[in-house]
């Protein structure tokens, strides 16, 4: 399959790109939309025909773009959405940017388009399925990649759905350590002055992590703070490399390399996992 024009709005570091590759389509232009100047690098690294266009804000009133696009994907941010924020929801001036992408997707009026994000509140789940007229399919990254990150994918690929029940349930070997296994774990974000990216096991039984760092057990069976990003007791929380967490997105490995390891772990944690991505593109009849 070959596309002409292709729009990726929040693009990232352009993890489209690799899934449609992964996908085994084609295309002769892709737009991406991106302000972040530390991802654009990384795009520009990996695919310097990439035609960067700016923010979304500035699309179609100030940068034109081609009338016929083929694939319009976007995942807006989600911090307004999500059930682990403060759930403003459309009062969020980050959440309003989903409106941006709603403005460009009815002026293009693309062949296909998918919008990611995170679980939210039924109500507004219902509001942009209403905006969008199809409903979200839910889909845990635990079912190709080895960590557990459950997004909702809105799109007009038909069999999506159906398709899933038959995709393969694939763990990732993202290390030799030993507290990675062949279960799932969830790469999460921790403010403690600057984001840092974790890992723990996808489980209830251990403790959420927040703004502290366990280390060990108690004796009374409570998990102790750790104090420093120094070593952590098997079981309880690991640091992830830069290049555990590309293997975790299934980006290729030393693809977020040329800028701060800060940077990378940030543009990472705020991609797509591109295996699903190429999984729903790979439903396109």
């Amino acid at each position: 399959m070959k596309f002409r024009n292709v729009l990726s709005l929040f693009d990232g570091i352009s993890c489209l790109q690799i899934a449609l590759n992964r996908a085994g389509i084609s295309y002769e232009k892709y737009y991406a939309s991106e302000i972040d100047k530390h991802c654009i690098t990384i795009t520009q690294k990996n695919y310097p025909k990439t035609h960067q266009v700016g923010s979304v804000c500035d699309l179609i009133k100030f940068v034109s773009l081609p009338a016929d696009i083929d694939l319009l994907v976007g995942g807006s941010p989600c911090q307004g959405f999500s059930l682990m924020g403060n759930q403003l929801n459309f009062n969020d001036h980050r959440s309003e940017l989903f409106f941006e992408y709603v403005r460009i997707w009815k002026l293009l009026k693309p062949k296909y388009f998918i919008l990611e994000n995170v679980r939210m509140k039924k109500d507004i789940q219902d509001a942009i399925s209403g905006i969008l007229g199809v409903e979200p399919i839910e889909i845990n990254s635990a079912l190709f990649s080895g960590q557990n990150r459950r997004r909702l994918y809105w799109t007009n690929i038909p069999n999506v759905a159906k398709n899933l029940t038959h995709s393969p349930c694939r763990k990732v070997v993202i290390t030799g350590k030993s507290l990675l296994t062949d279960q799932t774990y969830e790469i999460a974000t921790v403010r403690k002055g600057n984001p840092r990216q974790v890992v723990k096991p996808a489980t209830d039984k251990l403790p959420c992590l927040t703004a502290s760092y366990y280390k060990g057990i108690n004796a009374d069976g409570r998990p102790g703070k750790a104090k420093s990003f120094g070593d952590y007791e098997i079981g309880k929380i690991e640091m992830l490399s830069p290049v555990e967490c590309e293997r975790m997105q299934t980006v290729p490995e030393g693809y977020t390399e040329g800028v701060a390891k800060t940077h990378r772990y940030k543009a990472l944690g705020n991609g797509f996992t591109v295996d699903v991505i190429a999984f729903i593109l790979s439903c396109i009849p």
